[in-house]
């Protein structure tokens, strides 16, 4: 539990948002001590933010992740499992009538899209719930992913769950073990499209064959396409401007690329 709170805590300090807060509360203790180099922290704070939340900056570190492994369902082959990584779904907690869907819950109505369309006689969900982070007492994002699956009309005997894990890596090997004893080794991988290169090369590094289903993709083709004469100079404008949809994707595209180092760095892949 102890890396796994520092995997959450210690990357804050490397997001824009955090960044900007350090030199916020660094500036505060300028203004205090030595005003004259107050300037300096402010004008950090704004060039992170600027270029943290610039619509192009993000759409490009975005795509640099999302397009590595682009896969039309109906490209797919037939395997004899489907592997959904957590991630995505708000537990029932009042007053949720039900299990919510969040960004990057599409993970699991794609995966029964892929069950339906024959591709996998099974679906492992898989991911646990850290106790603290609010989730004591709540059931596994695997036992809530489940239930979904149920009302998109996946049966019960088609799900096998996996609700011990905790990060991607875990995802991985508790997911081999399964796989082991049902003596499968090739898989459909479904996950948002950004987290797929490192989930990838985790399952990959565990000897199993993973084949890339990703979903949630947060820019599209029609992102880097060119606008029209008339609206042009009206939206170059305004993406001048901080945009808080873009700060949030260029912090996921970057907690993906520091994932990716800690992960070598222990090992994992």
């Amino acid at each position: 539990m102890d890396f796994l709170f520092l995997s959450k805590l210690l990357p804050l300090f490397f997001y824009p948002l955090g960044l900007i807060f350090l030199l916020l509360i660094i500036s505060l203790i300028l203004w205090w001590k030595y005003p004259r180099w107050l300037p300096i922290p402010v004008i950090f704070a704004c060039l992170i933010l600027f270029i943290g939340s610039n619509v192009w900056v993000s759409n490009l570190l975005v795509k640099s992740l999302e397009w590595q492994y682009i896969s039309p369902p109906d490209k797919l082959p037939n395997v004899d499992a489907i592997v959904v990584l957590g991630g995505g779904i708000k537990p029932r907690i009042y007053p949720r009538a039900m299990i919510d869907v969040a960004d990057g819950g599409d993970r699991v109505i794609y995966s029964a899209k892929l069950y339906k369309m024959g591709k996998s006689p099974l679906i492992i969900p898989t991911g646990g719930r850290i106790s603290w982070g609010g989730g004591e007492n709540l059931p596994s994002e695997a036992d809530d992913m489940t239930e979904l699956l149920l009302l998109l009309g996946v049966p019960e005997s088609a799900i096998i769950k996996e609700g011990n894990s905790f990060n991607t890596y875990d995802n991985a090997v508790n997911t081999r073990q399964i796989l082991q004893k049902l003596k499968i080794n090739r898989v459909l991988l479904v996950t948002s499209a950004l987290h797929m290169p490192r989930s990838v090369k985790i399952f990959e590094k565990q000897n199993i064959e993973v084949i890339p289903a990703p979903t949630d993709y947060l820019v599209t083709k029609k992102d880097f396409q060119e606008d029209t004469k008339e609206s042009k100079w009206q939206d170059t404008l305004l993406n001048f401007f901080p945009d808080s949809n873009s700060l949030n994707n260029t912090t996921l595209a970057i907690k993906e690329y520091i994932g990716m180092v800690v992960y070598k760095l222990k090992g994992w892949l």
